[in-house]
């Protein structure tokens, strides 16, 4: 699986909540000021050659359909951000959140009750 740019992965985000779309409906899902359709049509087809997302012919127009599911990216993503800083520890990786203060006593609270339930 490769890589998103930034602006890539702000483009999959609409069509991983919205479905298949067409580049329209995406840009008009957008905040002002809007981007150009021609940029937003322009990211879709490095995500097409990048396989995330393929095209469907309805008439004259093309409507596109995610080909990963967004856990599916996540979970790819986050796993190399934890082998590549985090020496493949997820207990390092939030252990660094606990010492930075980014996550609260609370919110570690949290993910073990979380973890409790899954157990």
């Amino acid at each position: 699986m490769e890589r998103l740019t930034q602006q890539e992965e702000e483009i999959m985000l609409y069509f991983w909540r919205s479905g298949p779309s067409f580049i329209r409906e995406i840009v008009n899902k957008m905040p002002e000021p809007r981007p150009p359709y021609t940029s937003v049509a322009s990211v879709v087809r490095n995500l097409e050659k990048k396989t995330y997302l393929s095209p469907l012919k309805l008439g004259n127009s093309i409507q596109y359909r995610p080909q990963i599911e967004e856990c599916d990216y996540k979970r790819y993503f986050l796993g190399g951000v934890v082998r590549n800083y985090f020496t493949g520890s997820y207990k390092e990786m939030v252990s660094f959140f606990v010492k930075d203060r980014k996550l609260s006593k609370e919110e570690l609270q949290e993910l073990m009750d979380i973890i409790d339930k899954e157990s």
